[in-house]
Formats: C-alpha cells, structure tokens, sequence
C-alpha cells in the first residue's frame, strides 16, 4: 500500500524527528519521540519534511531510519546491518551538465557529521557502522546493471535520503541517517524487500531503543 505522508506526533523541540519513508518500515519502531511518514521518493521526502519543519517547532535532530540497498558483495565489503552514512550524493541528476551551464552543481555531496567514536557491527548494535556512501535517486534499484554503475561512487542506496538531508540542512536542523541493508539491488531486490521488510523494521526498532530508549 502507498504511504500517503502524515506526521503521527506534533515535532517537540526537546526530541528527535524521526522520518521514515514507508508506514512498512515504521511498523515496529517502537521509541517514544514524534514520527514523520514521508511517502516514498525525492518529491514526497522534500514536500513532507520542509511542511513539518516550516510550521515548527524545529526538533533537535531530524533522524532518517530505513531500508537501502547495498552496491558491494562479500563479507570485505562491510555491507550488512545497520549503517550511520557519512555522505550521501544524488545519482539521477545531470550534475557535470548542469556544473557546464550554471557553473556550479546545483546538488553537490552532502557531508553528515559522524562521531569518530561511533562505531558498531551486527545489525541489533546499539550502534551504527560509519563511513559509508548512500546514492539517492527516484528509482528503485533492482538491476545489475544500475548496481554496478552506481558502486563506482557509493556503498548504498535509497529514495530519499538526500532529500531529507538536503532539506534539514536547508532549514538548519543537524540530520543523521541511519539505514538498514535490506536487499542487494539487483534483480532479487523487490522480492527480498517484500518479503524481509517486517523484519527489518524490528531490526531498525531494536537499534533506536538501545540508542534512544523505548
């Protein structure tokens, strides 16, 4: 079923936002601070947040939990669990030809602060490994092909990651996001995310209440 976005608490100012894509992915978050449903993609992601953030009041951080792909295989490539993204880019938008004819980029990378200190493995750590890519794009990545041409530049992808940063940024909020590997963007990635989303949305519940409390 489509998530039509809604705000399911009024934002406290005291507390994080969390924003979730999908009422899916959502289902088993049970932590105690207000929850935004987004819809899915770059144009739901932008329209739900910057209303919430422009009606105020602002939170203290805008927390994006969800599901990605992962771009990589094998057990070197530390794609597994839950994942803090330190950059996240925009993969389906002419940037060399936009940078051609205005000059510049009109959406460059977006650097996300990540503590040195915060590292993890496991997909139930009460924290998050770090250091990893997210390629944002408004599309759903099940081909090999896509797959390997957007390893070249990230670890993982999803649908509106950037956009939520680029939003919270916009707005000043301090922004995280957090993502769960839920398929490997290939071919198999629709049927695994079908079948796995329940699961991940307990594995995402059990990383914010060892992180936030419950």
């Amino acid at each position: 079923m489509i998530t039509v976005p809604e705000l399911l608490a009024p934002v406290d100012p005291e507390a994080p936002l969390l924003v979730v894509a999908t009422r899916e992915e959502a289902e088993h978050l049970a932590v105690d601070v207000p929850v935004l449903l987004t819809g899915i993609g770059r144009i739901n992601a932008t329209a739900a947040l910057s209303e919430t953030l422009a009606r105020g009041p602002s939170p203290t951080t805008v927390l994006n939990v969800g599901t990605a792909g992962a771009l990589h295989d094998g057990p070197s490539s530390g794609l597994h669990g839950v994942h803090r993204i330190s950059r996240v880019v925009l993969h389906d938008f002419s940037h060399s030809a936009v940078r051609r004819l205005a000059g510049a980029d009109a959406y460059p990378p977006i650097a996300l602060d990540v503590p040195a200190d915060e590292a993890g493995e496991g997909p139930s750590s009460s924290t998050a490994e770090t250091g990893k890519v997210l390629a944002t794009g408004d599309l759903f990545v099940e081909d090999s092909a896509t797959r390997a041409r957007l390893a070249a530049t990230a670890d993982l992808v999803d649908m509106e990651g950037y956009a939520i940063a680029w939003v919270a940024r916009r707005y000043g909020v301090p922004v995280e996001l957090i993502k769960l590997v839920s398929d490997p963007a290939d071919e198999s990635a629709g049927t695994l995310w079908v079948d796995g989303i329940a699961e991940c949305s307990r594995v995402l519940g059990e990383h914010l209440e060892a992180r936030l409390g419950g």
